[in-house]
Formats: structure tokens, C-alpha cells, sequence
């Protein structure tokens, strides 16, 4: 895909949207709401954001963390979202209130890996935007089912939230149960023989965060990145809104 250079919502100024920005930014324009970020000079893309998180992998700091006991390292009431996939197929997101809970919202976005990681390769501000274009209004926003996709402006296609999580997502779920945030390489979910369609496509790598989350109205909500310890570094964010 190629990078995009216009503005984040070029072919997308949805007020809703716009009213979403200017909440997180508390100022008149979107242009103001960027922080400060630092360029790094190795590795880009996904990199960019694997350095901001601790990295765990299948071995024995993976094991260590899940073995603890389950409680709440972190009191405030952000949400948590991971984004993950093989490097040669599609991209997930998947978002949980809790991270020992099951997520309430899980799309895979019509995008490769590939695509999302020369996005965040030519720019360090990454804006995922998802529009119902359902008119009914008797669910709640996140129970809508198909989505628009758009990645910095640019339209990608369409989605269908998951009713029911495929194996590849539940075996993601499952083994970061408890993790709040963290980036890495996950093991082959069938085991160390290797399912070769999963093989073929690569390492499945996941990045999961912690995010504010700002309800605009019932039309409207956002994810907003909070990176480690306020460390400077990419900015990810995510809208959904739906038509009026």
C-alpha cells in the first residue's frame, strides 16, 4: 500500500471523527493534537512500536508472567487492544475491556501485515478509522457488524466483526490472558511440528497496548495509544463511528 502523504483523513472528514480529535487534543484543530516524537534510526514499522514494550516471547518470561497470580497490575480503567497477525497474511485487532477477559470486538482488517508496516514505515502517527454505515442505530456501536476501513485517509475495503473468534485468535487470546501490554513473536499455535498454511505465512507477531478510550456519543468512539511510561514514540489510534 502505498504511504500516504495528504491529510490523516483525505478522502474521510467525518465530524464525527474531527470532534473525536479535537477532544483528545483540547484544541481547535487536529494538527495540534500531535506529541512530540522521537525518529529511530534502525528498523521501522512494526519495530517502531516493538520497542516501546517489553518483549515476551513462548519461553520462560512468557511462562513467568502468566504464572503469577491474577491481579490487576495496573488500576486505571484503560482498555487494551492488540494488534496481530502472520507477517504474510492478514491483520487482527482485537479489543478487551480486561486482558483476562474475552474481547468485546474482534475484526481482521483488510490489510496485510505488510501494508500496515509501510504505513508506520512513512509516518509515525497511525490513524485506523472504522464506519458503519448502518443507519438503524439499535446496537451499540461496537455490536455493528460490517465496517469500512480506512488506514491515514486511505479507504482499504470492508469487514465483518467476528462472531466467533477463529482458532488462530483464540490461541492469541489465550496465551496473552493476563498480559497488559507487550510485543513479540507468539508460538505456532499448532504446536512445534508446524501446520504448514500457518508456517507459509510466516511468524505470528502481535503488538498489544493500553488504551484511552473516549466516547464521543453513541455514534461515536475512540482509541487512543498510551505508550509506556509516557515515552515518546508512534501514535496509534483508532475511531469508529457510525453513519447519522
Amino acid at each position: 500500500m502505498p504511504s500516504v502523504h495528504s491529510s490523516p483523513f483525505y478522502q474521510m472528514e467525518n465530524p464525527a471523527i474531527v470532534s473525536l480529535l479535537r477532544h483528545a487534543g483540547g484544541q481547535g484543530t487536529t494538527e495540534k493534537i500531535k506529541r512530540p516524537t522521537s525518529k529511530s534510526t534502525g528498523g521501522g514499522g512494526l519495530l517502531k512500536m516493538f520497542k516501546l514494550f517489553p518483549m515476551l516471547t513462548s519461553g520462560c518470561k512468557m511462562v513467568a508472567l502468566l504464572g503469577r497470580p491474577r491481579r490487576p497490575l495496573l488500576k486505571d480503567r484503560a482498555t487494551t487492544g492488540t494488534i496481530f497477525g502472520y507477517r504474510k497474511g492478514r491483520v487482527s485487532l482485537a479489543i478487551q475491556e480486561d486482558p483476562h477477559c474475552m474481547p468485546i470486538f474482534v475484526i481482521e482488517l483488510p490489510m496485510q501485515t505488510s501494508a500496515l508496516n509501510k504505513e508506520m514505515q512513512a509516518d509515525d502517527i497511525i490513524r485506523i478509522a472504522l464506519e458503519s454505515e448502518t443507519k438503524t442505530h439499535k446496537k451499540k456501536l461496537l455490536e455493528e457488524f460490517v465496517w469500512a476501513v480506512y488506514c491515514n485517509g486511505r479507504k482499504v475495503g470492508y469487514t465483518i466483526r467476528r462472531m466467533h473468534m477463529t482458532e488462530d485468535e483464540l490461541h492469541v487470546m489465550q496465551t496473552l490472558r493476563g498480559v497488559s501490554m507487550g510485543a513479540g513473536v507468539l508460538p505456532n499455535p499448532s504446536g512445534g511440528g508446524g501446520d504448514q498454511s500457518a508456517s507459509s505465512d510466516g511468524e505470528l507477531t502481535y503488538m498489544r497496548a493500553r488504551f484511552e478510550r473516549v466516547v464521543g456519543s453513541k455514534d461515536s468512539e475512540a482509541l487512543y495509544m498510551i505508550n509506556p511510561d509516557g515515552a515518546a514514540g508512534p501514535e496509534l489510534s483508532i475511531f469508529f463511528v457510525r453513519s447519522q
